[in-house]
């Protein structure tokens, strides 16, 4: 049995062919750490064909986190995966334009039910 670390891990759920995380409040360095080994493991594990990412409660996106997104993105997209980012405030968008992040790989939708209307087979 592994000592409790302090940190609770981010939820990663299998929606048939698609992961949801839903991300709420902060989110430490190593819980964005360890949240972006869950997911490329979930990926390279799984027929995963595509990862939400739900922002709606965050209030904050640092320099660090915007990295981390961009880098889940490109690792999802090397293991055939397809990543949407969902919900994000003005503030965070504005926070994010400020700090120079432009998020390659990364598309966004309003809401987690047209992020995964984007990732429908319909839509690929």
């Amino acid at each position: 049995m592994q000592p409790f670390s302090g940190q609770a891990q981010v939820p990663v759920l299998a929606l048939g062919d698609i992961l949801l995380v839903s991300l709420q409040g902060e989110l430490h360095d190593g819980m964005a750490e360890q949240l972006q080994h869950d997911i490329s493991s979930r990926i390279a594990t799984s027929r995963v064909t595509g990862v939400v990412i739900d922002i709606s409660g965050v209030d904050i996106v640092d320099s660090f986190l915007g990295r981390v997104l961009a880098e889940i993105a490109s690792t999802a997209r090397l293991l055939a995966a397809r990543t949407v980012l969902a919900g994000m405030r003005p503030a965070v968008a504005i926070t994010l334009v400020e700090l120079g992040l432009t998020l390659p790989g990364l598309t966004t939708a309003l809401d987690v039910d047209r992020a995964m209307e984007l990732l429908s087979p319909e839509q690929k």
